[in-house]
């Protein structure tokens, strides 16, 4: 329920200080398990996927966001869970196969980071890792916006991509780093890169 009322808040307030364009809603599976990549220029990077998607979100973000009060129980009501991007995280990647388990939807931004280019070598493997390993599709996003009131904001959805099919079996991490860089490669092509 809060998530659905602030959902439709946060569209409306974005509608008003952009002028949003969504491409590609068509490719977004109705139902299963997903795994939402996209690439990561903004803190408003989330909010702006989330307030347009069909469906709703579970977010992997940063610890440090949970630190203090004022945004730890918003996030946490919002599906936002917290990861430690220094170090493995194992309690991160077990609620995020739970997620996944449960046939809900994961959002991730592979280059664990916000960035302002493209560079493969940001990519992160355990995207790779979570969507094998949950046999869970990936659906690429493209977030075109310098984030300048009333200019132009697009969100552009590619075809979802089923990595299980194409690696089948047990993968080591050079394989995992592969696939995490051919899924940041394929968020970039979206926004003509």
């Amino acid at each position: 329920m809060f998530y659905s009322v602030v959902k439709v808040i946060i569209a409306f307030i974005f509608r008003i200080i952009f002028r949003i364009k969504v491409e590609g809603e068509e490719n977004i599976p109705p139902e299963g398990r997903l795994v939402v990549c996209s690439n990561h220029f903004s803190n408003w990077d989330p909010l702006v996927i989330a307030a347009f998607f069909k469906r709703k979100i579970s977010w992997m973000g940063k610890k440090e966001l949970f630190e203090g009060k004022i945004l730890k129980y918003p996030l946490s009501w919002l599906g936002v869970f917290p990861v430690d991007r220094h170090e493995t995280d194992i309690t991160a990647v077990k609620t995020a196969l739970k997620i996944l388990k449960e046939e809900r939807v994961l959002g991730i931004f592979p280059e664990g980071t916000r960035v302002k280019e493209y560079n493969p070598d940001n990519a992160k493997s355990g995207v790779a890792l979570l969507a094998l390993r949950s046999k869970a599709p990936v659906l690429p996003i493209y977030i075109k916006s310098n984030y300048k009131y009333f200019k132009p904001l697009t969100i552009v959805i590619g075809e979802a991509i089923d990595y299980t099919k194409q690696y089948p079996g047990k993968l080591d991490n050079e394989q995992y780093n592969q696939i995490s860089k051919d899924i940041l490669k394929k968020i970039y092509e979206l926004g003509g890169k």
